[in-house]
């Protein structure tokens, strides 16, 4: 099973990421000078994740490619990791479909 985990950065904002069962990160958020709105950004992912149209799919100037997650209002709530090619991109959006509905939340802010 998925999970979030909540981070603070040494500049004070917060930040999600968002693990695989196998433990491998595969959304990240920016940065949140609240943890209520890192808290509301994960409550985005869960609710956009399962569909299609949300997922902007993206090659980056370095031919790597990647996904942004959008929320209704066409804010990016999440951002993936980089893949090496579109089949990895597309197996990253699976995962995010699959896991962020039900992950579990691990602050590691207290």
């Amino acid at each position: 099973m998925g999970k979030f985990v909540i981070t603070k950065s040494a500049n004070g904002e917060y930040r999600f990421k968002l693990k695989a069962g196998n433990g491998e990160t595969i959304l990240v958020s920016e940065g949140y000078n609240a943890k209520a709105g890192c808290e509301n950004g994960i409550t985005s992912v869960k609710n956009n994740a399962s569909s299609d149209e949300r997922y902007e799919k993206k090659e980056a100037k370095n031919g790597q490619f990647y996904f942004n997650l959008k929320a209704t209002n066409g804010q990016i709530i999440g951002t993936s990791e980089m893949y090496e090619n579109t089949h990895g991109r597309d197996g990253g959006i699976e995962s995010v479909k699959n896991n962020a509905p039900s992950a579990t939340i691990d602050d590691q802010t207290n």
